[in-house]
């Protein structure tokens, strides 16, 4: 199966998965089932309050939350998601009937667990843009993300920092001491060309891929550029798709303050935030960019966990749609558009 956005082919399903979905979830509640979950493997997702999904008709009692994580060999989907409202504010206290999904297209076979989730573990990787063209508002950048480290990182939780322009280069791997995040954030310097997309995918790939965890986390990445690339040898599509198969969530900061932003990178940073269940940012001075590390600190304390098995699984290593809607059209939901199915064992 083709991923979504990328192909015609995959356009034009998509659009068929929404038109029946309006269908699907106005009149399927989602459900909690109760039953043996699957251990190996679970596949990482996102959500949205709206329409209603069926599951097991069995119901259990419900509670609010989401995570994306994907354990092999197990057909089971954790999908984080954020609600807002029509101001933007985060909405909590809902519960599972609240919502419909559907995976591929598909109502879910059983849903497991749904809750509010404000304490689940953190991965996030900073990456700043060291490109010569931000030079003049890399000293803010850098005392931002020191700000925002300090705020978000809990006893559980880990972070690492790496700059990026011609090169990726990774000043701090994953550790919770804020002193050497510091460090880490300090030793970089801007200077060259942008090579953001070969930084994303190369940061997926490498970094939050290859994690090894006891329990489930929320990985995130804070991108900080102006999302011009004139250096990549990655495409945007191949950067957007190691962050979905590590399970990633990417909130894009833009560096780009003039009145007349560069429409390419605008719509770059938009793009990869929306596809992978994040939020792009496009301050209009460059003391905005802190405010915006803010309400990535308080999104990331404010989302939602469901876990549920999808109907008619495969593992196949295909790309599977999701669409998660509120019932309650006040809200909006924000998640990953989907995931890639983990390969059955040769």
């Amino acid at each position: 199966m083709n991923e979504i956005g990328y192909c015609d082919a995959r356009t034009r399903k998509f659009l068929l998965i929404a038109c029946t979905a309006i269908a699907l979830l106005a009149t399927v509640p989602l459900a909690l089932g109760q039953s043996t979950r699957a251990t190996d493997e679970s596949v990482g997702t996102a959500g949205n309050p709206q329409a209603n999904p069926p599951a097991n008709p069995t119901g259990t009692p419900d509670q609010d939350q989401a995570t994306t994580t994907l354990k092999a060999f197990a057909n089971e989907v954790d999908l984080v998601f954020t609600v807002t409202d029509k101001n933007g504010m985060f909405v909590t206290g809902l519960r599972s009937q609240d919502f419909g999904l559907l995976d591929d297209g598909r109502k879910p076979e059983q849903v497991f667990h749904f809750q509010q989730q404000t304490s689940l573990p953190l991965r996030v990787g900073i990456m700043l843009d060291t490109s010569s063209s931000i030079r003049q508002r890399f000293q803010f950048e850098q005392d931002s993300a020191i700000t925002f480290l300090l705020k978000v990182l809990h006893r559980n939780d880990r972070a690492l920092v790496e700059g990026f322009d011609v090169q990726t280069d990774v000043e701090q791997g994953f550790t919770n001491n804020i002193d050497l995040l510091n460090q880490g954030i300090h030793k970089l310097r801007p200077g060259g060309g942008t090579a953001l997309f070969d930084a994303l995918y190369s940061t997926c790939k490498d970094q939050m891929l290859t994690l090894r965890e006891t329990g489930p986390v929320r990985k995130a990445i804070v991108l900080v550029s102006d999302g011009v690339d004139n250096y990549s040898h990655a495409l945007q599509e191949d950067a957007i798709k190691e962050c979905q198969r590590a399970d990633t969530i990417v909130y894009a900061i833009s560096t780009d303050v003039s009145p007349t932003k560069d429409k390419d990178g605008v719509d770059t940073l938009h793009k990869i935030a929306e596809t992978t269940g994040g939020r792009s940012f496009f301050p209009v001075k460059i003391e905005d960019v802190a405010t915006d590390f803010n309400s990535i600190e308080e999104e990331l304390r404010s989302q939602y966990l469901l876990e549920y098995r999808p109907a008619n699984f495969k593992q196949d290593g295909s790309f599977r749609t999701i669409y998660l809607q509120a019932n309650d059209p006040r809200y909006h939901v924000r998640a990953h558009t989907g995931y890639f199915a983990p390969k059955a064992a040769q």
